[in-house]
């Protein structure tokens, strides 16, 4: 066997009795011990394999950071006058965009009052809607549709359907005065005077807002808005 020494030892055999004679019943003999035989040991060669060296991990060498330069954060007092500025331009641009639109309502104002005056002397007809005779709402409706703006037949529908509500003391030219419980309608024609169609047997005419205007008002709207 590769690798195995064998080791061998000599055995010592005793010697046999000599013969027994004719005839003759041969005593026993003993038996001689048997010595121990020897083991024949094998010595194994054992043979270590190399030591595998541990795994290393590439290492990868740093990137250097890039150089920034520091910046230097911006002052509050710029960004709020920004601020500010930018504020003041919303509202000046709201503003203005709110007098043009109230500039653009004085003038179909304007034109309904001129329109409404043409009527001067016309006379008074219920239910009637121009364009030589009226009824209160009907000459109101024909004076604003020639400026340009629809609204319903009736006082009480005109009530509804402007949202622009006005107080007595706040009234502008073009607005609409109701009196009468919402049943009478005239056109304020400015200097505290109202054009309107009054009643059967009258004309179209201009009163004064005293009186009867201011004791019967009950509310104002603006159309055109």
């Amino acid at each position: 066997m590769s690798g195995v020494a064998l080791t061998a030892f000599a055995v010592a055999v005793p010697a046999l009795p000599a013969a027994a004679a004719p005839g003759t019943t041969p005593e026993p003999q003993p038996v001689p011990p048997v010595p121990p035989q020897p083991v024949a040991t094998e010595t194994a060669q054992v043979t270590t394999p190399p030591a595998t060296p541990p795994a290393t991990t590439p290492v990868t060498a740093p990137t250097a950071a890039p150089i920034t330069t520091p910046t230097t954060a911006p002052t509050a007092a710029p960004t709020t006058a920004l601020a500010f500025r930018a504020a003041r331009a919303a509202r000046n641009a709201a503003a203005n965009e709110k007098l043009a639109k109230s500039a653009l309502q004085q003038e179909k104002a304007k034109r309904a009052i001129e329109v409404a005056k043409r009527q001067l002397g016309d006379p008074y007809v219920w239910g009637a809607t121009g364009p030589s005779a009226f009824d209160c709402s009907g000459l109101v409706q024909f004076a604003w549709r020639k400026a340009g703006v629809k609204l319903p037949r009736t006082t009480w529908s005109m009530l509804g359907a402007v949202k622009k509500k006005v107080s007595l003391a706040r009234l502008k030219p073009g607005d609409l005065v109701f009196t009468g419980g919402g049943g009478h309608v005239g056109i304020y024609i400015g200097n505290k005077k109202v054009i309107n169609a009054p009643h059967s047997g009258a004309v179209v005419r201009v009163d004064s807002l005293k009186g009867y205007w201011k004791r019967g008002f009950l509310t104002a709207v603006r159309p055109g808005v």
